[in-house]
């Protein structure tokens, strides 16, 4: 495999506005799906090993902040600026259910070991579980966040959420007890939050720094400068690497282990507000400020999805689909 291969990032064109968020399914027979949440208000579900467009769900009547696949990718959910949260039958992008909020929606999550159990955290300083099953029922709530949410996940087999929120901490809440139980404090609003795939390490970003942290006990295992603000980093399944993304426009990949940077690419023309491996690991996304969503091949050369190499030369890459008129997205030079 030559080693000279340049990275040529597959650009997902058909938002108009910034992307601001975005999640994987897990595998499933037909591969995986990636689903983007975009100022536009109008979020979009792609094949994840592509970028091939197949559907936008239409519905709300503000930015979309927030969005979720479940596992099997059968839903999807978004949270946004019109204070509710949505549900989408993801094969047919129908609206399924929608949940009336106080505010702005930021955060939506499924519990991958209960589907039907869908979080929410939003600026009114709260965490709520919807039962999908019983829509009707009132949600169950969590609060002690003195700011706005910005995520809230599930975690520990889905018997605890973490959150983060504009108020500088990351709490973690027993759905049971519906108690806080632990809380970190940053000097600094975390931006984006993520529980690696086995459950065991919790990626956050504040200010220039990307931490790790051990799940059960919350002490950090390591933090790593970046050279800009970081919005948004991603540790990679097999935990050999992370990427991240934040306002000089860079995609940079860090070895985990040493913490050293590996790489760093140009592409996006605005800054970088998240970013996420798939979950083979074959590829992260990531998605800016210039409306684009962007895959990056983890292995450079490899042929995989749209991209081919054929005796140690890449070939041209043709465009993943897009939606109908969807605008020209900007190419790096």
């Amino acid at each position: 495999m030559s080693t000279n291969l340049r990275q040529t990032p597959l650009t997902c064109s058909g938002h108009t506005r910034p992307v601001v968020q975005l999640a994987f399914s897990g595998i499933v027979d037909s591969g995986y799906y990636v689903i983007s949440a975009c100022k536009d208000g109008k979020p979009m579900l792609r094949q994840g090993d592509t970028g091939d467009w197949i559907g936008t769900f239409e519905g709300h009547k503000g930015a979309v902040w927030g969005v979720a696949l479940n596992p099997d990718a059968t839903r999807a959910a978004s949270g946004a600026a019109d204070f509710s949260a949505k549900v989408w039958d993801a094969l047919s992008g129908d609206e399924i259910q929608s949940f009336q909020h106080g505010h702005i929606v930021k955060s939506v999550d499924f519990n991958a070991n209960d589907p039907h159990l869908l979080a929410t955290g939003s600026n009114e300083k709260l965490i709520r579980i919807y039962d999908l099953n019983k829509p009707e029922a009132d949600p169950v709530v969590f609060s002690g966040h003195t700011n706005s949410l910005k995520h809230a996940v599930f975690f520990r087999d889905g018997t605890c959420l973490v959150s983060c929120g504009d108020d500088k901490t990351l709490r973690v809440w027993d759905r049971n007890s519906g108690q806080e139980i632990q809380k970190l404090d940053f000097n600094a609003i975390p931006s984006s939050l993520e529980v690696s795939p086995d459950g065991k390490i919790i990626t956050t970003t504040h200010g220039n720094y990307v931490s790790f942290w051990e799940a059960d006990t919350l002490e950090k295992v390591k933090e790593v400068k970046v050279p800009t603000q970081v919005n948004s980093a991603s540790l990679s399944p097999d935990k050999s690497m992370f990427v991240c993304g934040g306002e000089d426009l860079k995609v940079y990949k860090f070895d985990y282990d040493s913490g050293n940077e590996i790489e760093s690419f140009k592409g996006h023309f605005g800054p970088v507000h998240c970013i996420r491996f798939a979950p083979d690991g074959e590829l992260y996304a990531s998605g800016s400020e210039d409306g684009t969503l962007r895959l990056w091949q983890t292995t450079v050369g490899k042929t995989y999805g749209l991209w081919k190499c054929v005796d140690g030369v890449q070939v041209a890459l043709p465009d993943p689909v897009a939606p109908p008129q969807a605008p020209a997205a900007p190419q790096a030079t």
